[in-house]
């Protein structure tokens, strides 16, 4: 008589899934693999769907091959109609096909939190979305959003003005970026801070139609930052997933990011902008 098969464990709670959509970065610092290490540390469940493909380094982007938007539908298809997914997060789209594909997808999913950060511009500067697909961008993707998280440089690109150089003017930005339809507005002054940190601090400014809300963490003089947005934003989008108010998601988000900032200056990883430490909270062997 052959011994019964061992019953698989029966599952009493489901873990949070989110879902990134988004480039990768064959590097590992940034875009998907920055969204699924984030995911993992801070204990939610990450599905992908990958946009654009990018020979990418710790020196820069060196070659682009943006997914057929058909292939991207597809994708967010197989993941929505299975996976019970609690909040979105869009970075890099690459162009106006993807764009238009992901918004009509995602307008037939169900309501779940939407927080894009809109990639347009990698960190050693080389473009990440067609100049054409702006306008896309700002009228057809982001007056969806819960939440867009832009930077200081991405925030005058969709703007069309120069970037902020005050606080003040941050919060000017800000509120102007509500126009476009979103819900709310984290402008990052990380770029800002660089080069002029205040008192050791990094702000960054949430701009809702209700209020104004600054959130500080101490500055991380590094220049391990590579991923630093598409990090932030995927622990945001991990935290709402996890049920977590914006506020909430937002200062807890801060917090993860600025404590893998310190955990990744001493990385030594590639010959240029080095990632952050997602894992810092997990230990690794000796």
């Amino acid at each position: 008589m052959q011994p019964e098969a061992p019953q698989a464990p029966k599952h009493t709670s489901s873990r949070p899934i989110a879902l990134t959509i988004a480039g990768s970065d064959s590097s590992g610092g940034a875009g998907i693999q920055a969204d699924l290490k984030t995911f993992s540390a801070l204990g939610v469940y990450g599905s992908t769907v990958i946009t654009a493909l990018t020979a990418q380094n710790t020196l820069g982007v060196q070659d682009v091959l943006a997914i057929g938007p058909n292939f991207v539908k597809a994708q967010i298809s197989s993941v929505i109609s299975d996976l019970n997914v609690r909040a979105v997060k869009t970075g890099m789209l690459a162009n106006t096909a993807i764009i238009e594909t992901v918004v009509e997808r995602l307008e037939t999913a169900p309501l779940v939190p939407l927080i894009t950060d809109p990639v347009m511009v990698a960190t050693s500067g080389d473009r990440l979305l067609d100049k054409a697909a702006v306008a896309a961008l700002k009228t057809a993707l982001i007056p969806r959003c819960d939440l867009i998280t832009p930077n200081i440089s991405e925030a005058a690109l969709l703007l069309g003005t120069a970037p902020a150089s005050t606080w003040v003017e941050m919060e000017s930005q800000a509120k102007a970026l509500l126009q476009l339809g979103c819900k709310a507005v984290l402008l990052k002054g990380g770029h800002f801070n660089a080069k002029a940190p205040e008192a050791g601090l990094a702000r960054d400014v949430l701009a809702t139609n209700d209020q104004l809300q600054w959130f500080e963490a101490q500055w991380i003089n590094t220049r391990n930052s590579h991923g630093t947005g598409c990090t932030l934003s995927a622990a945001i989008t991990a935290y709402m997933a996890s049920g977590q108010s914006m506020s909430s998601a937002i200062q807890n988000a801060k917090t993860y990011l600025t404590a893998a900032l310190a955990a990744g200056q001493s990385i030594d990883i590639g010959h240029g902008q080095g990632p952050v430490d997602h894992l810092h909270s997990i230990p690794q062997p000796d």
